[in-house]
């Protein structure tokens, strides 16, 4: 089958002619992938700054944002049907019986460092022309959602952030629900951090770098975030327009850009980071303002990576929500559709010509 390959010790990126793969037990779910997302994390592995191949194999295939079709179910496999629509999770657990989150269903939250990601970590990706799972990490995904439900995933890192949030500020039963809430960037993942924040009834405001016109202010502004541009805006003139945030959520991988928005939270805020910071970023910090801040406001740096079950599950459901909420809000964030044969380019910035989200097609 055809497949895109990351070779780390010989620097190489091409599409092969992999095995393709066979139900190895009753619970699996052999998938034709229909579509695949590229994000940052993909090119950092493109980069050789990330990415390990399974043991035993040369190579890794990359992809973790994933549409598929089911094509042959094992004899133990029970509410999945050829022709079903799926969405795979990316973490597997680690195999330790001392790590209380992979044991308790939460790989996310793992311990030891020893999971393994599909596409990332150990374990090969969805961006070939099949795929083998257990059914144990694959959600169906609604035929109607056929267009959009590659999205699934940068989601469901909305979806976790959000249930930890809500958490976080249960601390404050007189808080009025939500709040304030600003997005930093608007990429993928920030995009869709705006309509799950607006669907939670927040007031959000996306302050994004690029100034106005652009498709990313075009698309936010098109389901009732406000834009502005940190060129044009500084984070005090942030507060005065749309005041201070009692949430802000990180979608840059910008270290500098996040720091400097903690001039902008709230009392008893939350600051989310969901980037992860390219390597070689310089980062000048006044610690002791920034801790005597925290401290005396009350506020709470939150970290968050991956996803679980209930959050995939949470992201789909939210995914029909926007359609009917913002009709054709969720297919402006995907910018063009490509093939296998384009991976490299798309993901590197050499095919594309920006916009959001680029996506990968076999069909």
């Amino acid at each position: 089958m055809k497949a895109v390959a990351v070779f780390p010790k010989q620097r190489e990126v091409r599409v092969i002619d992999a095995p393709e793969p066979r139900l190895q037990s009753p619970t699996q779910v052999k998938v034709r992938t229909r579509e695949v997302g590229v994000c940052g994390t993909d090119k950092d592995i493109l980069e050789f700054a990330y990415g390990t191949p399974p043991p035993g194999s040369e190579y890794l295939i990359p992809g973790h944002e994933c549409l598929g079709e089911v094509v042959e179910v094992g004899s133990a496999v029970r509410g999945f049907q050829k022709g079903d629509l799926v969405v795979p999770r990316v973490r597997r657990p680690c195999p330790h019986a001392t790590c209380p989150a992979c044991r308790h269903g939460h790989p996310d939250f793992c311990l030891t460092g020893d999971y393994t990601e599909r596409g990332i970590k150990d374990a090969h990706g969805f961006c070939a022309e099949s795929f083998v799972e257990d059914v144990a990490y694959l959600h169906r995904a609604p035929v109607e959602l056929r267009d959009v439900a590659v999205l699934t995933e940068p989601l469901t890192i909305a979806e976790k952030a959000l249930r930890q949030v809500k958490h976080i500020q249960e601390r404050l039963p007189w808080r009025p629900e939500p709040g304030r809430a600003v997005v930093l960037g608007a990429g993928p993942v920030g995009q869709l951090g705006v309509m799950a924040l607006l669907r939670r009834g927040y007031v959000t405001t996306v302050y994004s770098r690029s100034p106005k016109p652009n498709v990313k202010a075009a698309a936010a502004e098109a389901v009732g975030a406000p834009y502005l541009s940190s060129k044009e805006v500084s984070p005090e003139e942030l507060v005065r327009r749309a005041g201070a945030p009692d949430l802000v959520y990180e979608a840059t991988g910008s270290a500098t850009a996040a720091f400097e928005s903690l001039k902008a939270l709230a009392p008893n805020g939350v600051l989310v980071f969901t980037g992860v910071p390219s390597h070689g970023q310089e980062l000048s910090l006044e610690g002791a303002e920034l801790m005597k801040q925290w401290v005396l406001r009350n506020q709470v740096v939150l970290g968050t990576v991956n996803a679980s079950d209930s959050d995939f599950a949470a992201a789909l459901d939210d995914l029909g929500r926007f359609r009917a909420r913002w009709p054709g809000g969720l297919e402006r964030l995907i910018t063009s559709r490509h093939p296998p044969e384009d991976f490299a380019d798309v993901v590197l910035g050499k095919k594309g010509g920006g916009g959001i989200k680029h996506v990968i097609t076999f069909g």
